[in-house]
């Protein structure tokens, strides 16, 4: 057997090893993450559960200036939609789906570009004791091949997480300069 010939066989292997491993990775992804926000909830419900407003601190519209974007259906509360189209940030859209008012808003996260995905986005208020709102904002939905494969190499939880943490910030510090 020649060199080559052996170095294909072991590629091959190495690929196919690669493969069946991604083949193991879960079927679902969760990326969660969740901040202290020193305001009362109802200070803090208006700039989750408003698309406008969520935009205003929103990191991915921050991560491009030029981004477009449209809303559509109700001006706010369930079926609130925004779509956007971004050479950064890829395009897709955000629908309100179901709120809890003052406590919970979930939507719908369809992805178009770069990679086509369909994911449940939710922002979830929990009031403190001290006046305080703990806020935790989760995305989560089906993880096919490709991206189990991708994840092999890739950190969904890191990469999406450190927006999250921005975005996160970015609300702390909207909210808590309100009057």
């Amino acid at each position: 057997m020649s060199t080559l010939s052996l170095i294909f066989i072991t590629l091959g292997v190495a690929v196919m090893g690669l493969m069946a491993y991604a083949a193991t990775r879960p079927d679902e992804f969760r990326v969660e993450r969740q901040a202290r926000i020193e305001a009362p909830a109802e200070q803090v419900w208006p700039l989750v559960s408003e698309l406008r407003a969520f935009n205003r601190w929103n990191p991915y519209e921050r991560k491009d200036p030029l981004i477009k974007g449209a809303y559509s259906g109700a001006a706010s509360g369930v079926g609130s939609r925004y779509d956007w189209d971004s050479r950064e940030v890829g395009s897709g859209s955000l629908e309100i789906t179901a709120l809890q008012h003052g406590r919970r808003v979930q939507m719908k996260l369809d992805f178009i570009k770069p990679f086509e995905a369909h994911n449940q986005a939710e922002f979830a208020l929990q009031p403190l004791a001290d006046g305080a709102t703990e806020v935790r904002w989760t995305m989560q939905g089906p993880a096919n091949f490709v991206s189990k494969l991708m994840g092999v190499f890739i950190d969904m939880d890191r990469m999406v997480g450190r927006d999250f943490e921005a975005g996160l910030q970015n609300l702390r510090q909207l909210a808590e300069a309100r009057p």
